[in-house]
């Protein structure tokens, strides 16, 4: 079953935080794997679901620091993996030590970087925020299974730009912004099309916007270019009405990944903890965006599965 992109009334706003869509919900037993899960939303996401009773399985890049940032949250436990090192992702998989992997919440990410390659000329948005998260979703595949959930963390930044499949790697001129957009649409479509294969096998995809938060995200930009955009003033304080604290950015991720209002749905984007509207009937004044239909073509997130497998070598529903 799938539903029209349009709100549910799930009773959780822009203010909602990550606490609060998970009151009344115990995850007792169940393992979440968040990437990223050591900062920003992140980490906040990381809180919530092992104050609800999950483990917590977080790879870092940096696992010391990661141990330093988690220290003080029971169930959390550390693994190394580099996102944008499929060496690493294969190996992380490998060695997974669970048997089975309830939540997978792909949160971690790098936006608006100066121009940067990665693996075989990758541009790195799209190699770390996608394709990473792509092949560490097929190579756990074995050990989702009924009742599971992949939450693909996106952004309103997807509206920039679709899949640029004449110039994918900017090889005719780099755009920041619309390298992140790219990547944030590859993983709204990742999550259509992983929801389409994955439904018969009781497995439910999701994509989302968090909003707008400050947070170390927003390490490559400059306080002017912040200022510019009308997010912070010229000391650092946050004046735009529509930006979120971390506990309220981490809130529709962790919503999409345990709602029982999201039981039988899948394949769908959201955002202030419900199930996002059409661009049309989207609110800005509460940080909404809707969801473009460059992200949501099933068509185009058939396409980009077949492309990224033929890059990365995974593809846990390929036919032999």
């Amino acid at each position: 079953m799938t539903t029209e992109q349009s709100k549910i009334g799930s009773g959780f706003g822009m203010r909602s935080t990550a606490a609060e869509v998970l009151d009344g919900i115990d995850l007792t037993g169940r393992t979440a794997l968040v990437t990223g899960g050591y900062s920003g939303i992140g980490v906040e996401t990381t809180r919530a679901l092992a104050g609800a009773g999950a483990r917590v399985v977080v790879p870092a890049r940096r696992p010391e620091q990661a141990k330093e940032a988690l220290t003080e949250i029971p169930g959390a436990e550390v693994a190394e993996l580099d996102l944008a090192d499929l060496e690493s992702v294969r190996s992380f998989a490998g060695s997974f030590p669970y048997e089975r992997i309830d939540l997978v919440i792909n949160s971690a990410g790098i936006m608006a970087n100066p121009h940067t390659v990665v693996g075989p000329g990758w541009e790195s948005q799209f190699a770390v925020n996608h394709l990473g998260h792509f092949t560490l979703v097929n190579q756990l595949w074995p050990k989702l299974g009924e009742g599971s959930r992949v939450i693909s963390v996106s952004s309103a930044g997807h509206h920039a730009s679709g899949i640029r499949w004449e110039d994918p790697w900017f090889e005719r001129g780099y755009d920041r912004w619309q390298a992140y957009g790219q990547a944030k649409t590859a993983n709204v479509l990742f999550a259509v099309h992983l929801d389409r294969l994955g439904r018969e096998h009781g497995v439910r995809a999701f994509s989302l916007h968090p909003g707008a938060i400050l947070t170390p995200l927003q390490r490559h930009m400059t306080t002017e270019e912040m200022v510019d955009r009308g997010w912070i003033d010229d000391r650092g304080n946050t004046v735009n009405p529509t930006f979120k604290s971390p506990e309220q950015g981490a809130a529709t991720q962790v919503w999409a990944a345990t709602s029982p209002r999201l039981a039988g749905l899948g394949g769908l984007y959201c955002e202030n903890s419900d199930i996002a509207e059409l661009p049309e009937k989207a609110d800005p004044a509460r940080g909404e965006g809707g969801v473009a239909a460059h992200a949501t073509d099933p068509e185009q997130a058939e396409r980009l599965w077949a492309w990224s497998a033929e890059l990365t070598g995974a593809d846990a529903f390929a036919r032999d």
